[in-house]
């Protein structure tokens, strides 16, 4: 039977004797806990002589003494002398200082995990029956990958002090394609502020029923939870001391107003981070096998909101044939867009792109080009949500011919 610990290093004496590989493995490990460590080893390996030199360590180049022990919390022994290692865990029990053996096949009084950080939580695997290290690194991966997946029970029971939001962008829509960080957040969180759009259906599911989610989502023409009420019930619930998640399609910077929730916390008093997603701009049209930019035919891109009137700024962009134009939310504005661009002399010939439902089961990518975007809108129908791509990338078989799928609507 083995009792783990949770023991904080940090200015605390730790010694290190010896300096091979595995002692370098190690003293990187105490020195990231912000452990005060001194090292006795008459020779050190390069990783570990790297180490000494950053972090400015005190290194004895000599063989170990009885009179390093003193003042020390904790001792880790890997000389590879058995003779050696066997005296210092002995020295150590007597003077009752924990000791860790990685040496001579035994352990010592303490015992190093292989271990994993997720948030505030630190998880750890110790063999009980003698040292089996790649079966404890196999088990603490395996733990990082329930963490990864958002499927360990990472939410506080205990609650108390100061709440938070974090505002963590979805992505385009799969929940797989979200980051770790985002699944492990939502794994920590007491309250979810969802959208309409991103993997918030597909994530909600998998919730601890004491989880509460607040839909916010908002759809063309239609807000009906202003944006000044959404900033209030952040506030409100962090206040309360609960973990928030605000979470969103998309990235919280790309037309998510992350910034004004961002504003709204900070001039609370609440903390609050953002987690950055894969931004649908660049996502959708991946998906749909077309790229935002590519050498030799596009060098830059454009992103505009297709709700938030049209800027000078994009017809600049939609004219430059070395630019593609990303149009989100832009499905009800696409004929004045289109009419200002004919004006502007734009190329009828200029290649456009309706990508529907990225990411998805439904998926629908239509090629077309700006003379007959509109006729080719009204013939599919076009609808929300969509990403609009204008552009040469946007052009049938840039890369590989294009499916059949991908409707191609030139006239």
């Amino acid at each position: 039977m083995t009792l783990m610990l949770g023991v904080s290093l940090a200015g605390r004496d730790v010694l290190l004797v010896g300096g091979g590989a595995v002692s370098a493995r190690r003293l990187r490990r105490f020195v990231d806990e912000g452990a005060i460590v001194r090292v006795v080893a008459p020779e050190l390996d390069p990783d570990a002589a790297r180490l000494v030199r950053t972090h400015a360590l005190d290194w004895r180049a000599r063989r170990f003494r009885a009179a390093d022990l003193a003042g020390v919390w904790m001792v880790h022994v890997a000389t590879g002398d058995a003779h050696v290692d066997r005296r210092v865990v002995a020295l150590c029990e007597r003077r009752r200082i924990l000791c860790v053996a990685a040496g001579d096949g035994s352990h010592g009084s303490a015992r190093m995990t292989a271990q994993t950080e997720a948030g505030d939580v630190t998880l750890g695997v110790v063999s009980t029956h003698g040292a089996d290290p790649r079966r404890t690194m196999a088990i603490r991966d395996a733990i990082a990958d329930l963490v990864a997946n958002g499927r360990l029970p990472l939410r506080r029971n205990r609650r108390g002090g100061a709440g938070r939001v974090d505002l963590v962008g979805g992505g385009p829509g799969p929940a797989d394609l979200m980051t770790v960080r985002a699944r492990r957040l939502i794994a920590e969180a007491d309250v979810i502020v969802t959208d309409r759009l991103g993997p918030a259906q597909e994530v909600v599911r998998e919730l601890d029923p004491g989880v509460q989610v607040i839909d916010v989502g908002k759809r063309p023409g239609a807000h009906p939870v202003p944006q000044e009420e959404i900033n209030s019930i952040l506030v409100e619930h962090a206040l309360a001391g609960h973990r928030v998640v605000r979470l969103k399609g998309g990235d919280p910077f790309v037309f998510g107003r992350g910034g004004e929730e961002v504003r709204a916390c900070l001039a609370a008093g609440v903390a609050v981070e953002v987690t950055p997603g894969v931004s649908s701009a660049i996502a959708v049209p991946q998906a749909a096998g077309i790229p935002v930019t590519h050498r030799g035919t596009a060098a830059a891109f454009h992103v505009v909101n297709g709700q938030g009137g049209l800027e000078p700024s994009t017809l600049a962009a939609m004219g430059d044939p070395a630019v593609t134009t990303i149009v989100l939310m832009g499905v009800a504005a696409l004929p004045q867009l289109v009419s200002a661009a004919v004006r502007s002399g734009i190329p009828g010939e200029r290649p456009m792109a309706f990508v529907e439902n990225g990411h998805s089961a439904v998926q629908r990518t239509t090629r077309t080009t700006l003379a007959h975007a509109l006729t080719a809108a009204a013939e599919i129908g076009l609808s929300n949500p969509a990403v609009i791509v204008i552009g040469e990338v946007a052009r049938a078989d840039l890369l590989l011919p294009a499916p059949a799928s991908q409707r191609v609507a030139l006239a």
